[in-house]
């Protein structure tokens, strides 16, 4: 394996917009002219299941995929999602969570119940955990659709990015009527 590719798992409940968070990922890393390779894979999205993505970065990627065990960060947009997918993460690995959550079909029809202490046990774990309220943050920003960009302002702080890449790629991948309120939702994810 490739020892200066840095592993990024998105995971996220369909509808929550982990598709964009992974091309603008994927547009900040090509701007400082990484090698980029992205794979998503769609399970039951459109009715509420898991959604991955896969994003690998450096000077060169073979593969999009990430095995168990590779994943320099976890980018989480739920908090069930986050424990599902823990198993990706590498030792010393950072996992960066909405506290949101979103009942999955079983625990909507009753026949499961919501796990607790989520966060609690990542971190009694060890396991390098942020924690954000970014639907809070989102809504604070003018939309609840804007949680994928708060996390991605999180993720801003986390990597050797530049910021000012960061809000370019923003001008650069949402559509016109929506930058200046998802500048803001990323400057409050950046700030939080």
């Amino acid at each position: 394996m490739n020892s200066n590719v840095k592993s990024v798992l998105i995971v996220g409940v369909g509808g929550q917009g982990t598709l964009l968070a992974s091309r603008l990922l994927g547009n900040a890393v090509i701007s400082c002219k990484y090698d980029v390779k992205v794979s998503e894979v769609h399970g039951m999205s459109q009715r509420g299941g898991s959604v991955v993505t896969y994003v690998r970065y450096g000077e060169h990627v073979n593969s999009p995929i990430i095995e168990t065990g590779e994943a320099d960060v976890i980018i989480s947009f739920e908090l069930l999602e986050a424990a599902r997918y823990l198993s990706f993460l590498k030792k010393g690995g950072t996992v960066i969570v909405n506290t949101q959550q979103i009942d999955p079909m079983p625990v909507v029809t009753g026949a499961a119940q919501y796990p607790g202490q989520i966060l609690e046990k990542m971190q009694d774990a060890g396991i390098h955990t942020v924690a954000i309220d970014a639907l809070k943050l989102a809504e604070e920003a003018g939309s609840s659709k804007a949680v994928n960009v708060v996390l991605m302002g999180v993720v801003a702080r986390h990597m050797e990015i530049d910021k000012d890449v960061w809000i370019q790629t923003i001008r650069e991948t949402v559509p016109a009527k929506f930058v200046e309120m998802n500048l803001k939702a990323f400057e409050l994810g950046f700030q939080a």
